[in-house]
């Protein structure tokens, strides 16, 4: 199934939405509410809004320190994915009860706010995790190396023990080059995964150039000119980097771009769960 509402060129992950959905729902109810009281309360519903994206920010990058302090500027790139969302709500609910102690005229839509925001999330992630709860393996698809050779996507799987990090990218796509060192460098310090970089549609002399350009050493680079890995997985947004556990199982999927304290915390919630089964 795809995790992903494709509009256009443009991906937009379905927990992405999910969190839009809800805010903008919860904004709604409060607004209605306030200005049944004579309340303005979008100010304060902003304000929420801001605390709780800089505590969730700053909540992850304390949690992944190393990877961020190495790389400082990295901070700043929000679109990394790297966000703590249960200390985001915190932060904001915090916020929202303090304005409200001040102005009595703010409790009910505040709370209603935060009630209807927290259901929708609530209720939206149950769905999710019941439609993900169904196995996704890697699809028996026979793919060419750069230098010709067959080679079966699934084949990777029989790898005892380890699991598998499937890159789904292009040379045009720029998240796709901007997270490439950081793949580069994953593969090199975890030799216990197996990293493969699907290239979805270009031909081998593209993907060779480019890798050359960039100085780029990846191993298991292997060419997909018609899509066919996207499509077998319901993924058609790049970069799109999916993670196998030991057994060949999906265990988590990332529609957009990783830095490398993003991919640090992935790979560890990916060890946690690929125990091989005997």
């Amino acid at each position: 199934m795809n995790q992903a509402l494709q509009i256009g060129p443009l991906s937009l992950p379905y927990p992405v939405l999910l969190t839009l959905v809800g805010i903008a729902l919860g904004g709604f109810v409060a607004s209605r509410l306030a200005r049944a009281s004579g309340t303005e309360v979008e100010p304060t519903l902003t304000y929420m809004l801001l605390v709780g994206l800089v505590a969730a920010r700053l909540a992850y990058v304390l949690r992944w320190h190393d990877p961020y302090f190495d790389l400082p500027l990295s901070i700043l790139n929000i679109r990394d994915g790297g966000w703590e969302p249960a200390a985001g709500v915190v932060a904001a609910m915090l916020f929202g009860l303090q304005r409200a102690r001040r102005q009595a005229g703010l409790r009910k839509p505040v709370l209603a706010a935060a009630f209807t925001t927290g259901a929708v999330l609530l209720l939206g992630g149950i769905a999710t995790f019941m439609v993900a709860s169904s196995a996704v393996h890697l699809p028996p698809l026979s793919l060419s190396s750069l230098d010709g050779r067959s080679v079966s996507l699934a084949d990777f799987a029989d790898f005892a023990g380890k699991p598998t990090v499937v890159n789904l990218w292009a040379t045009w796509c720029p998240p796709c080059r901007r997270e490439m060192p950081a793949l580069q460098q994953a593969q090199a310090a975890n030799p216990d995964v197996n990293f493969v970089f699907v290239n979805q549609g270009e031909e081998s002399q593209t993907i060779a150039a480019f890798l050359d350009r960039q100085g780029l050493a990846l191993r298991n680079v292997l060419v997909d000119p018609q899509n066919s890995v996207g499509a077998a997985l319901g993924h058609s947004g790049l970069p799109t980097t999916l993670f196998f556990d030991a057994n060949g199982r999906l265990a988590d999927t990332r529609i957009g771009e990783l830095s490398q304290a993003t991919f640090t915390q992935r790979l560890a919630s990916l060890r946690a769960v690929s125990q091989p089964t005997r």
